[in-house]
């Protein structure tokens, strides 16, 4: 089974219970506790270690973890058993994904030239708004090589209004 679609399946069964206990925020708190402690690469690496025994496995985690409910520490003993550790980072991303799908949430990734301003960047999130139909969590990112304009990328929807392409699709016309 791919990391994906593992992910996207422990993503889905955490977000159903989760739902039922009526606790999507404190688990998405302890999923991203989970996450980044699972960034630590000897950490990682120890609880890999096959030579290591599950009782200091679980030892190690109740003191990284020491803070999540037991629901969500069952679940990170669960994904060390089962050798799921490098799925964490795809779980946690799905899991976002869901509670903001729940609530009516979308990202929005914006990419200008120059940095935008907060009232320019509140002014684009409360277009998107209107567009989608949603409530937006706008990232937005500078990259001097589209030129001028902006990209935004809502879900799976692409909107290029870049200099760049449009010099491009310029070039191929004449062309």
């Amino acid at each position: 089974m791919g990391r994906g679609i593992s992910g996207r399946r422990h993503a889905q069964a955490v977000f159903r219970i989760a739902l039922e206990s009526d606790q999507l925020d404190r688990w998405q708190t302890d999923l991203v506790t989970m996450a980044t402690v699972l960034q630590d690469a000897e950490i990682v690496s120890f609880l890999e270690n096959p030579k290591v025994s599950m009782e200091r496995k679980r030892d190690l985690l109740r003191r990284a973890l020491g803070g999540i409910k037991p629901a969500a520490m069952n679940l990170a003993y669960l994904l060390v058993a089962k050798k799921r550790l490098r799925m964490v980072p795809s779980l946690v991303a799905e899991y976002r994904r869901l509670v903001y799908a729940h609530k009516g949430i979308v990202e929005a990734d914006v990419v200008t030239a120059i940095p935008i301003t907060d009232q320019e960047e509140e002014r684009i999130g409360r277009d998107l708004a209107v567009i989608t139909g949603k409530t937006v969590m706008l990232a937005a990112t500078v990259d001097a090589e589209i030129m001028g304009g902006l990209v935004v990328k809502v879900g799976d929807k692409l909107m290029d209004g870049s200099v760049r392409t449009r010099l491009q699709e310029l070039r191929r016309s004449l062309v």
